[in-house]
C-alpha cells in the first residue's frame, strides 16, 4: 500500500487512509517546507491537522467557535498488563447517536421554521462526536447562517428536556438508548480482571446521565456510580441565571476529557499511559484519546473511517470480544 506520509509519533499513513495533505495549516501559521515543517496533513473531517517536524509532531485542533489549540503528539503502544479502560458513551457503550443527531436536526428545523427539515448523509460526521455548540455551529453555517449558536442552543435544550423527560416517563422515543451488544459481559469481565473502568463523554451531564442510567437498568447492573471507577462528562450548560461548567470549548477532539478521567479520575500517572486504553467509535473521540497520550482502539459502527482517523487507532475492532482478546 502506497504511503502518503510518515508522521513522527504516529507512523506511516497509507494513501487510502482518508488523511488530507496540506500545503499549510488552516490558520496559515505553518507551511510545508518552512521552519522545519516536513509535512502537514489533516484528518478527513479536517478537525485536526498534524504538523510534522523531523522528530516530533504538533496537532492543531480547529474550532468552529474560534478557539483552536495546539497539542504535542506522543508515541503510544499498548503495554500489558492493562491498568485501565476508558470507554466512550455514545456509540461505544450505548447506542444513542441517532437520537442525538435527531435532536440536532430538530433544533435546526426550529431555527429554519421548517418542521420537515432533514439533515443530509454528508452532515453526519459533523453532527456527532463533538460538542453541542460545534454541531449546531456546523448546521448554522450550512443551513441558516443568519442565525446564532445562542438561538440554536435554546432550541436544543428545549427539545432535549422535553424528549428526555418523555423517555424517563416511559412514553418517549423508542430505543433511544440501548446498551451496545455484549456490553454487560465485557464490563463484568474487565472488572473481574481488576482493570479500572472510566466512562468518558463529550455529552453534557443532563443528557449523558439518563443514557447511563437507562443502559444499566436494561442490563440489570444496578447503580453506575457504584460500578465505574470514574465518570467524566462535559459538565453543565451555561444558562441565564445559572452557573455552567467548562465543557463546550474543551470537548473531543481536545484531550482534556480523557486526560481528566485517566490522570485525575483513575489516578494513573502519565508515564503509565500505555497501560491505559481508550475505546472509541468516533473520529473526534479517537483524536481525543491519542492527544491525551493513550493508545486508542477503534470500534466499528461509528464514523472513524468516514472521519479519516483509522490510522490513529492501534487496533480496530468490530466487537467487545475482539477487544478482550487484545487486553488478555
Amino acid at each position: 500500500m502506497e504511503t502518503l506520509v510518515t508522521i513522527p509519533n504516529i507512523g506511516p499513513i497509507a494513501g487510502n487512509s482518508g488523511f488530507i495533505p496540506l500545503e499549510c495549516t488552516s490558520n496559515g501559521a505553518f507551511k510545508t517546507g518552512l521552519d522545519g515543517v516536513i509535512s502537514i496533513t489533516a484528518t478527513g473531517d479536517r478537525k485536526v491537522e498534524f504538523i510534522a517536524f523531523e522528530n516530533h509532531t504538533l496537532a492543531y485542533v480547529t474550532s468552529a467557535m474560534g478557539y483552536p489549540a495546539y497539542y504535542p503528539v506522543h508515541p503510544v503502544n499498548i503495554e500489558k498488563p492493562v491498568q485501565a479502560i476508558l470507554m466512550d458513551l455514545d456509540g461505544t457503550s450505548v447506542h444513542s447517536e441517532e437520537f442525538w443527531i435527531w435532536i440536532i436536526q430538530q433544533s435546526t428545523a426550529s431555527l429554519l421554521g421548517d418542521p420537515t427539515f432533514e439533515l443530509e448523509e454528508a452532515d453526519l460526521p459533523y453532527v456527532s462526536g463533538h460538542s453541542v455548540s460545534e454541531h449546531l455551529q456546523y448546521c448554522i453555517q450550512k443551513y441558516c447562517p443568519e442565525k446564532t449558536v445562542e438561538e440554536a442552543r435554546g432550541y436544543y435544550f428545549q427539545h432535549t428536556r422535553r424528549e428526555l423527560q418523555a423517555i424517563l416517563d416511559g412514553h418517549g422515543r423508542k430505543n433511544a438508548f440501548t446498551p451496545a451488544p455484549g456490553l454487560k459481559d465485557f464490563l463484568l469481565e474487565v472488572k473481574s480482571k481488576k482493570i479500572k473502568i472510566g466512562l468518558v463523554t463529550s455529552g453534557l451531564h443532563e443528557k449523558a446521565w439518563p443514557e447511563i442510567v437507562s443502559a444499566f437498568r436494561t442490563m440489570n447492573m444496578g447503580d453506575p456510580l457504584a460500578f465505574y471507577d470514574a465518570i467524566i462528562t462535559a459538565g453543565f450548560p451555561l444558562r441565564t441565571g445559572e452557573c455552567g461548567t467548562l465543557g463546550e470549548l474543551s470537548p473531543k477532539p481536545h484531550p482534556w476529557l480523557y486526560a481528566e478521567t485517566g490522570r485525575v479520575g483513575l489516578g494513573i500517572p502519565f508515564e503509565n499511559r500505555n497501560r491505559v486504553i481508550g475505546l472509541e467509535d468516533s473520529g473526534a473521540g479517537v483524536c481525543s484519546v491519542r492527544l491525551a497520550g493513550y493508545p486508542a482502539i477503534g470500534m466499528a459502527g461509528g464514523n472513524i473511517v468516514q472521519s479519516g482517523v483509522r490510522a490513529l487507532c492501534c487496533q480496530y475492532c468490530t466487537s467487545f470480544n475482539e477487544v478482550l482478546a487484545i487486553i488478555r
